[in-house]
């Protein structure tokens, strides 16, 4: 038999028991209790490459809009190319059908007919050689008759087809205008304002950073002359001048602008796309570099600048930093053409 006084110092102990057990499970509690999440603010290098790159796509984008506008010029001269070879077969062949309506009322007239209007010609080409076919005075035309109006009908038909397949080919290069253009703005406006949230000073240590050892200096001995020379005057003239998507001077450039206009001054017509550049001339090496040179840069091709002579070139670089001179691998080196 327990004695009378033994009761209390279990309960005692049950009590502390639950006590501790309770004050184990609130610490567990509060330690599970979800905190609010913390965010660092981006540092000034991670902005830098951010905006790095919001500008690269869009100049890939603005490249590709470029190209497009290209292949629309082109599109629309053989547009103008095609009308004019339409209205030429048309021309043709009303003048043969004149003649096989000529054939007809001389064959009616030899059967005591005096005039055409009991003869029912039709307006529409193709049903009018299908009456051809089918009317009895048919078999006394002149087969070659026939056959030219076949001829020159079937090449009508053939210009129009090419005619609306290049209308839609239009078509098809203007929504892919708008779709660059729009990707163009987007990517500006959201490197544009990741910049104008930093602040003043930050703003301008990254716009120096940006620019590498690139310099909006002339260089002081250009090794260059003949049409390598007007290039390159050119194109050094232009240092400092801003970088702005799809321009092409007097004070703006992009970068195959830039380079479109300055082999211009030499008599070279080059097309104002960087991809379609890099086809305009000769292959070069790296090691074969001479002033003049168009080098690229990317994969695919979406940048192009002018080789100056000891390892540099000058180039369009991008908004904000403009028309500067900077080192020959300072990018993605893809490849080297001269023009001419």
């Amino acid at each position: 038999m327990r004695p009378k006084g033994d009761r209390p110092l279990v309960q005692h102990g049950r009590k502390r028991l639950v006590t501790a057990l309770t004050g184990i499970a609130l610490v567990a509690a509060i330690s599970v209790v979800p905190t609010s999440p913390t965010f660092a603010e981006p540092t000034i290098d991670e902005v830098e490459a951010k905006v790095d790159r919001l500008y690269h796509e869009a100049e890939q984008a603005s490249e590709r809009y470029n190209d497009a506008r290209v292949e629309l010029t082109e599109l629309r001269k053989d547009l103008d190319t095609l009308k004019a070879d339409e209205k030429r077969q048309k021309t043709q062949l009303d003048g043969v059908r004149e003649q096989v309506e000529d054939s007809i009322v001389r064959q009616y007239q030899g059967e005591g007919i005096s005039t055409v209007g009991q003869v029912v010609v039709s307006e529409d080409p193709g049903d009018f050689l299908s009456q051809l076919s089918t009317m009895s005075a048919f078999h006394d035309l002149q087969t070659q008759l026939f056959t030219d109006f076949s001829t020159e009908l079937e090449a009508l038909d053939i210009r129009r087809e090419a005619t609306e397949d290049r209308v839609a080919q239009m078509a098809r290069v203007k929504e892919r205008l708008g779709k660059e253009k729009a990707t163009i703005d987007a990517r500006f406006a959201e490197a544009e304002e990741l910049l104008g949230d930093l602040e003043d000073k930050e703003r301008e240590r990254l716009e120096a950073a940006s620019r590498g050892d690139s310099s909006t200096r002339l260089p002081s001995n250009v090794p260059a002359s003949g049409r390598a020379k007007a290039v390159l005057d050119f194109a050094l003239g232009q240092l400092g001048d801003r970088y702005v998507f799809g321009a092409a001077g007097p004070s703006s450039w992009d970068c195959s602008g830039l380079t479109m206009m300055a082999w211009r001054q030499a008599g070279v017509s080059l097309p104002h796309s960087s991809r379609m550049q890099a086809g305009a001339g000769t292959r070069v090496a790296s090691s074969d570099l001479q002033p003049g040179d168009l080098v690229f840069y990317y994969s695919p091709i979406s940048h192009v600048g002018i080789y100056i002579g000891n390892g540099k070139i000058v180039h369009a670089a991008r908004p904000g930093v403009g028309v500067v001179i900077t080192g020959v691998f300072s990018m993605p080196y893809s490849g080297a053409v001269r023009p001419g």
